[in-house]
């Protein structure tokens, strides 16, 4: 259900998104794929938790739409897919307006604060 005043040109899936960039883990899951494909095995490797805990991790992101996962011979490797990642940015980038106004107007107050 749409909220009143939601752009109809937010991502459907904004909400799932967002909750799979909460966790630091998937974040760095996100970074460690921008530099190119890996194995759930290769994935795990610098982490303090199991390949099956990583294998969750990477069904939220596929869910979320930010990772694909392939079949090449016996491995299933991920990589990055940065469309609705490029989506949540987009949108989040249209409050930058509002903060810098926001900003100035505290800068204003501010200034004005000090010359009394």
């Amino acid at each position: 259900m749409e909220s009143p005043g939601y752009a109809s040109s937010v991502p459907t899936n904004l909400d799932a998104v967002f909750a799979a960039l909460a966790d630091p883990t998937r974040r760095a899951i996100l970074m460690r794929l921008a530099g190119g494909e890996a194995s759930v095995q290769e994935i795990a490797a610098p982490f303090p938790i199991s390949q099956p805990a990583i294998s969750r991790h990477l069904k939220v992101l596929e869910r979320a739409g930010l990772v694909e996962r392939g079949i090449d011979e016996q491995r299933r490797p991920a990589r990055l897919n940065a469309k609705n990642l490029r989506e949540a940015t987009a949108w989040l980038v249209e409050f930058r307006a509002f903060w810098h106004g926001s900003f100035d107007q505290l800068d204003d107050l501010l200034a004005s604060l000090t010359k009394d």
